[in-house]
Order: structure tokens, then C-alpha cells, then sequence
């Protein structure tokens, strides 16, 4: 992803908040921790906010993590917007 001017948005490494939604889920929770570890083996749970909305309907994970590139990046976000009970991931 890059600006007009041919700028990347983000400079490589960085930290980089991931936001994952869904329906609230022991189900949800354990997908989400997965994809994690896959990419990111070494990440700590403390890096991890979890988050109801208002109504209790859905569930919100924002979730820190060291990026190396901006492969990694779109290779979690891939897995992640093809699960099913991923709603959306920003």
C-alpha cells in the first residue's frame, strides 16, 4: 500500500494493531488465538484487548503485534477474512 507520491503508509518493522470482530464465541476466541499464534508464535496474550459492544451482540479483539513486512501483514489478514466467523478485520 502506498501514497500517491509512491510513499509506503507503513515503514517495516512496526508495531501494528490488528481489530478483529465477530459473534461472541469459545469458538470465536480460540480461532482468533490461532491465527495468531500461527503468525506470530511469540506474541503475548498481554498484547490482547477484548471488548463487547454495546449491546452484547459482537466482540472485539484488537490485538498488537510485530510486523516484519507487509507479506506478514496480508498473509494474517487473509487467514483471518477467510474464516467464517470472522465478521470483519481491520
Amino acid at each position: 500500500m502506498t501514497t500517491e507520491d509512491n510513499k509506503p503508509l507503513l515503514e517495516f518493522p512496526c508495531d501494528f494493531i490488528i481489530k478483529i470482530f465477530g459473534a461472541p464465541s469459545v469458538a470465536f476466541d480460540q480461532m482468533v488465538l490461532e491465527i495468531i499464534t500461527k503468525h506470530y508464535p511469540d506474541f503475548a496474550e498481554s498484547s490482547i484487548t477484548k471488548r463487547p459492544s454495546k449491546d452484547g451482540k459482537y466482540v472485539a479483539f484488537s490485538i498488537s503485534v510485530h510486523v516484519n513486512s507487509q507479506e506478514q501483514l496480508d498473509n494474517i489478514y487473509r487467514d483471518l477474512t477467510a474464516n467464517p466467523l470472522v465478521l470483519m478485520a481491520l
